[in-house]
């Protein structure tokens, strides 16, 4: 059974890699990174943080989320046990932003899905480390 969470682990790693990479360059795919500049302009729109005065730059919060999905992609799928702990609290965070943009934005639930899926993998690796870790101390 271990084996199969190392391949999720690494699977997602590599997928977070990849689509944080379409974020930073339109050299992977044109038509990924336009809409990913589309998608973000209009986040920034209903960033909860708004409200407060913090307002973002689209261009700058995209490059920020593509270098954390890419960095914390390589860590989530070949880092160290605490690094990959780390890196999948961080893509967490950003699937629910995700999520949470999607939701607000009134898209359809077939754009919310692979947010969804993603977070509920991550959430599911982070729950079978800390059985993991539970099941070590009774020992």
């Amino acid at each position: 059974m271990a084996i199969v969470f190392v391949a999720v682990r690494v699977l997602l790693g590599v997928f977070f890699m990849v689509v944080g990479a379409t974020k930073l360059t339109d050299r992977i795919s044109p038509k990924l990174y336009a809409e990913a500049v589309d998608e973000f302009a209009k986040f920034v729109d209903v960033f909860p943080l708004n409200d407060v005065g913090a307002k973002l730059e689209p261009m700058q919060y995209q490059i920020v989320v593509g270098w954390i999905e890419v960095i914390g992609g390589l860590l989530l799928a070949f880092g160290t046990k605490a690094l990959q702990e780390i890196s999948n609290i961080i893509l967490s965070i950003i699937m629910m932003g995700a999520i949470y943009f999607l939701l607000v934005s009134k898209k359809p639930l077939y754009k919310c899905i692979p947010a969804i899926v993603c977070l509920g993998l991550l959430l599911l690796l982070l729950y079978v480390w800390r059985r993991d870790k539970e099941k070590q101390k009774a020992e």
